[in-house]
């Protein structure tokens, strides 16, 4: 099995290459889905964060109201840390599963927003890096997800910069292309992929 760590910074197209990946047989395991997975209503994880927070951060259907815990959480350190020790456990522990299901040969691609920032390159394989130039993910992000200019320039200054991302790649796959040469390139390197993790320690 090989562990890949997939990365990149807010609008550098990071869920469209693992999408590629998943279609050339990849095993994808999305934190962010798993983290919504692991809070959703009767689960022992919201029961937690309901315990923590109170009921105050439910919608009327009985969901978390995210926006509302957010706006809790981001504006506290201390109490972003009580979430995060409510719901980093429970998303490494479904990650395991996840893994520990997939056949021994697999390619298995951890779609990880926060790998620079949190300093998790050492967990994985190898770390891929979908990288765009700043001037495109500003693009994106205020023609495609119909973001404010300040609203997409806060979002991508509190992620990692572009160097740091690049400094934890072992692949970097530049996204600055049309989708029929990403797809050229997703496909180079899978195959690189599928070569070590059917030949361990290449």
């Amino acid at each position: 099995m090989l562990k890949v760590g997939l990365t990149g910074g807010i609008g550098a197209g990071k869920s469209e290459v693992s999408r590629l990946l998943v279609e050339h047989g990849a095993v994808l395991i999305d934190a962010d889905r798993i983290a919504r997975e692991v809070v959703a209503p009767g689960t022992a994880g919201l029961a937690a964060v309901v315990d923590a927070f109170g009921r105050d951060v439910l919608a009327p259907d009985g969901s978390l109201d995210r926006p509302r815990l957010g706006a809790i959480v981001f504006a506290d350190p201390e109490k972003l840390a009580v979430l995060n020790a409510i719901v980093h456990p429970l998303v490494g522990a479904r990650s395991r599963e996840l893994e520990d299901a997939a056949p021994d040969d697999a390619v298995v691609v951890h779609d990880v927003p926060l790998l620079a920032e949190n300093g998790l390159a050492s967990m994985y394989d190898l770390v891929i890096v979908v990288d765009v130039a700043p001037e495109t993910q500003l693009d994106r992000l205020v023609r495609l997800r119909g973001m404010t200019e300040q609203d997409a320039r806060a979002r991508m200054a509190a992620q990692a910069t572009r160097e740091k991302r690049r400094e934890v790649a072992d692949v970097v796959i530049d996204n600055d292309v049309a989708l029929g040469e990403l797809e050229r390139r997703v496909r180079d390197v899978w195959d690189g992929l599928v070569r070590r993790a059917h030949r361990p320690g290449e």
